[in-house]
């Protein structure tokens, strides 16, 4: 059974290789692991299944932002967080779409 955390980071997946169709996924996931590296100062390899979903969320609504004239309704609420903390370092990833 995959833990929920996997399955929720796995949907968002989709959701971003959607939001980037002419992204091909090995550069998906290579420019996911310089952003997982970049806001957490940890490899891919390092990272944990919470921060990369945050990186996910991050990146999804970077993605969602630049998309002209479309609502994404699969974007969480205002106020939906994924809180992950590394040392002093801490990521909130929260939808940044405008309602």
């Amino acid at each position: 059974m995959i833990p929920a955390t996997q399955r929720e980071a796995l949907a968002v997946l989709a959701e971003v290789c959607e939001l980037s169709p002419d992204v091909r996924l090995g550069q998906l996931l290579a420019h996911l692991g310089f952003l997982g590296e970049d806001q957490t100062g940890r490899s891919l390899w390092d990272i944990d299944d919470e921060q990369l979903l945050a990186v996910l969320y991050h990146h999804r609504g970077e993605l969602a932002q630049r998309k002209p004239d479309s609502p994404n309704p699969s974007l969480p609420p205002t106020g939906a967080a994924v809180m992950v903390s590394e040392g002093s370092t801490s990521l909130r990833a929260t939808s940044s779409a405008k309602p």
